[in-house]
């Protein structure tokens, strides 16, 4: 778990400090499948990555993201953050978002984001 909790807050770190696509490559498996809710999950790492993209590409103003909590079990963690930015397609959005995440080989294969919308 130690290694879980390094990988993690390490992550978290990358985040925080703007460079969530660096984040991405060092810390996303190859296979990982990510999930927004109970949307249809995204599956690979290349989907991914066009996804995260175009996300961060319609983020008109970013006004700061925090980490209140974090948790780490056998292969598995959860991280709640807090995220407050203006969006192109959905506006202004403040909101509080529960991360879990799957590990394999120290690396995340499936992660599924937890928010109100």
């Amino acid at each position: 778990m130690q290694n879980i909790t390094e990988n993690l807050n390490n992550l978290n770190a990358l985040v925080l400090s703007g460079k969530m696509l660096d984040a991405f490559e060092q810390y996303y498996h190859d296979d990982v499948v990510m999930q927004e809710n109970n949307a249809e999950p995204t599956v690979g790492k290349e989907k991914n990555r066009e996804r995260e993209t175009e996300f961060l590409s319609k983020i008109t103003e970013f006004r700061g993201a925090s980490v209140s909590h974090i948790a780490v079990g056998d292969n598995v963690s959860y991280a709640t953050w807090q995220y407050d930015y203006t969006h192109a397609d959905w506006g202004e959005r403040n909101y509080t978002q529960v991360s879990v995440q799957h590990w394999k080989d120290g690396k995340i294969i499936r992660e599924q984001f937890l928010y109100n919308n």
